[in-house]
């Protein structure tokens, strides 16, 4: 049976926060907020390993006991420029372990509040797909296009949009494949993979999976978590 695998890549600075540290440092109901994304996945059971991909030059992580965490988790100081480097890093470190055929699971640092339910959808939906998927919700917001001047050019309709979260699930050996094929620059997995000329599948999740990217994210991430500890 195919193992699955998670990669979170952490190199990133968080510059659209605008905060004194990456955003991932944070203080999120006293833990750094990359420690409940990792403890999300350490935690789940079906997931082997766990590789946080960190800037070379990352001072903040040693600041931390992450033991808590268990031996599941492994950092590799690898990160690139850009996501699609640093997770094309993280699955050359994990190609020590991972056949082609395992999944790999790429989620986002910032996105500390995924539930086991979440990941239990994902599994079960993927299990038998050829081409594996992403979590997503359905758009529901009315979207305006805006021109320069920052007035309304149009209002697009919203019919069969998703909005991307992540994890994102793929095969180890075609996900190496994709990423090298579509450039640093792609900003999601699925992005890659589709430039493959494959589709990948929208697994159904929900809003409360939310990526912390401004400072108000942080104070609702910290309301979905107690409600999830409940």
């Amino acid at each position: 049976m195919p193992r699955h695998f998670a990669i979170v890549p952490a190199a990133g600075s968080g510059s659209r926060f605008g905060a004194e540290k990456p955003k991932q440092y944070l203080d999120l109901l006293g833990r750094p907020l990359i420690f409940h994304t990792l403890k999300a996945l350490t935690a789940c059971p079906d997931i082997e390993r766990v590789w946080v991909v960190l800037a070379p030059d990352d001072p903040w992580w040693p600041r931390t006991d992450w033991s808590e965490l268990g031996a599941k988790l492994e950092t590799v100081r690898c990160g690139g420029a850009t996501r699609a480097e640093s997770v094309s890093n993280g699955l050359q470190a994990a190609a020590m372990v991972a056949a082609d055929d395992d999944w790999v699971l790429v989620h986002d640092a910032a996105r500390p509040c995924l539930s086991p339910a979440m990941l239990d959808a994902l599994f079960a939906d993927l299990a038998n797909d050829p081409v594996g998927g992403i979590l997503a919700v359905p758009v529901a917001d009315t979207l305006k296009r805006a021109d320069a001047e920052q007035r309304v050019a149009a209002t697009e309709p919203r019919d069969g949009l998703w909005q991307a979260q992540t994890p994102q699930m793929f095969r180890h050996g075609i996900l190496i494949r994709a990423l090298r094929a579509a450039g640093s620059d792609t900003t999601d997995e699925a992005s890659a993979i589709e430039q493959l000329g494959l589709q990948p599948r929208l697994v159904e999740s929900d809003s409360r999976n939310l990526k912390v990217t401004y400072p108000q994210d942080l104070e609702l991430a910290g309301l979905i978590l107690r409600k999830l500890h409940e």
